[in-house]
């Protein structure tokens, strides 16, 4: 009974650390935080999402190996974790004082959960990835978290830009975001082109996906940012960013 639960808790946190391996991974070829841990969870539980980001890994060799690796890692453990929950409720409901094992149970998943979500874990974590990644793999390790400053509310985003809002048809000279201290990092065109270290007379269109770097609030504040009071929140987040 407890033999079943202790190896199925053993399972989930084989998974989840898989789950992280793979997401740092895909990270450090350049996806962003979410979509790359999104994209590792889909393809090590076999759902397969169709989205734009699945399109980004399958055109990309290396993401399209790690993917790949995830699907038969998936195929193998998840067989195991279903069959490890079903032997452990099946020999908890059989004892006397069930109970006891299905707190066992529950909290040992809400402990990997809770831990495997602790934001000091996590550097930590990562840290020990990238060295383990340095050594036997050749992806790009470098850390980009430091390196950018990904901390304090800072992070690295992509924005796509919808009907109506304020950035659409303005160039990056007379969007000034920079102002804002927000800064463009590249532009994703609707025809697939990419444009790196983007000037200031290129213009931004409905459709285009933006990879921005900047605080959070302000970068999502931006995202909702509308044609109407554009101009105003425009003003108001320039006035801010220069105090």
């Amino acid at each position: 009974m407890i033999p079943a639960i202790v190896s199925l808790l053993i399972v989930v946190a084989i998974q989840m650390l898989i789950t992280r391996l793979a997401a740092l991974a895909l990270s450090l070829t350049g996806m962003a935080r979410e979509s790359a841990m999104f994209q590792a969870r889909s393809a090590l539980s076999g759902v397969g999402f169709t989205t734009h980001e699945a399109e980004t890994v399958v055109n990309h060799p290396v993401r399209r190996r790690i993917i790949m690796m995830l699907m038969l890692t998936g195929s193998i453990s998840l067989p195991a974790v279903i069959a490890a929950l079903g032997l452990s409720l099946f020999t908890t409901l059989q004892a006397e004082r069930w109970w006891w094992p299905l707190l066992l149970l529950i909290f040992g998943l809400l402990a990997l959960v809770t831990f495997g979500n602790n934001r000091r874990v996590e550097r930590h974590l990562n840290r020990w990835l990238s060295k383990a990644l340095a050594k036997w793999t050749n992806l790009d390790v470098r850390d980009y978290v430091s390196l950018l400053q990904l901390q304090n509310g800072f992070a690295v985003t992509e924005m796509l830009v919808d009907p109506g809002d304020w950035l659409d048809g303005k160039s990056l000279q007379d969007a000034a975001l920079s102002h804002e201290g927000i800064l463009v990092l590249g532009i994703q065109k609707t025809n697939g082109a990419f444009i790196g270290a983007p000037r200031a007379a290129d213009e931004i269109h409905v459709g285009d996906t933006l990879v921005l770097y900047g605080q959070i609030d302000r970068l999502k504040e931006l995202d909702q940012r509308g044609a109407l009071h554009g101009d105003a929140a425009h003003r108001e987040a320039s006035a801010a960013q220069s105090v």
